[in-house]
This record gives structure tokens, C-alpha cells and sequence, in this order.
């Protein structure tokens, strides 16, 4: 992420402009102006940073083990305990919009999914296969009680 100037803004005026921002992500009214606001503000990395920070509150709150998350990312453990720390102890911020999204899309279905395809090529080799044998039989075993759900 970027880095903050070391000339310092006084609280009053960094309060005001976080104020700004963050009514300015409230009146985004559709997708294409939220992507349009998040192409301005951030650089393609920071993008890719939030968007995978977001995707690793989900599989956490999903009950996804650090190394499935981290192989199916290719985030660190460290990354994944700070996202952790945030949802147990942060304003629950990642829950609520997460229940949000949930509800209209599928993303869990869409995880599950990725995490069975990725696990399954280092799960066919025979030495060294066999924790990932068992997570792609752990994700199988989260895909067949979904369909079963409905």
C-alpha cells in the first residue's frame, strides 16, 4: 500500500477528508461508477491487495483452514492472521458487507469451486499428495452438503 506523507495533516482535517471518502463509497450507485472510483483511487495493486484481504475474510468466516486460504490466494499466513484479527476484533465491517454480498451472489459456490480445482493436481501426486488430499475431501465434503442444502 502507499505510503503516508511524513508531513502529518492536522486530526481535524484528516477526520473531514475520511468523511468525504467514505460518503463518496455511500453514494456509489452502480458497479461501473464503484469500479471507475476504485481504478482513481487505487493503483492495480492495491486492488488486488483489498480485493484478496475481502476474499480472505469470507473463506475465514467459511471456516476455510490458513493453508487453503493462503495456497488458493497466494497470500501469507501473516495477511490471513491480520484479516482474522480484524473479524474478531474489528467493527465488523467484513461481516456485514459479506452477508450483504452473499446474499445476492454465490460467492461460496464460486470458492469452493476454485479451492477443489486448485487442490487437485498436488493432491494426484503420490508423495507429499496427502494434505491435499485431504482438503480437496474436506472442500468435496462443503460442495456435496451445499447441493444437497438446496
Amino acid at each position: 500500500m502507499s505510503q503516508i506523507s511524513k508531513k502529518m495533516a492536522s486530526k481535524e482535517v484528516t477526520d473531514r477528508i475520511f468523511e468525504v471518502l467514505i460518503k463518496s463509497f455511500i453514494k456509489i450507485g452502480n458497479a461501473q461508477d464503484a469500479e471507475n472510483l476504485a481504478s482513481d483511487l487505487f493503483s492495480p495493486t492495491e486492488k488486488v491487495m483489498l480485493a484478496k484481504r475481502l476474499a480472505i475474510a469470507f473463506l475465514l468466516m467459511k471456516d476455510y483452514e490458513y493453508k487453503v486460504i493462503a495456497d488458493l490466494l497466494k497470500v501469507s499466513t501473516s495477511t490471513i492472521s491480520s484479516v482474522s484479527l480484524s473479524l474478531n476484533h474489528g467493527q465488523n465491517g467484513y461481516q456485514k458487507i459479506l452477508d450483504r454480498i452473499s446474499k445476492e451472489d454465490k460467492l461460496e459456490d464460486f470458492f469452493l469451486k476454485t479451492a477443489e480445482k486448485l487442490l487437485s493436481v498436488p493432491a494426484s501426486i503420490s508423495k507429499g499428495g496427502g494434505a491435499y488430499r485431504t482438503l480437496r475431501a474436506d472442500i468435496q465434503k462443503k460442495v456435496y452438503k451445499k447441493s444437497k442444502a438446496f
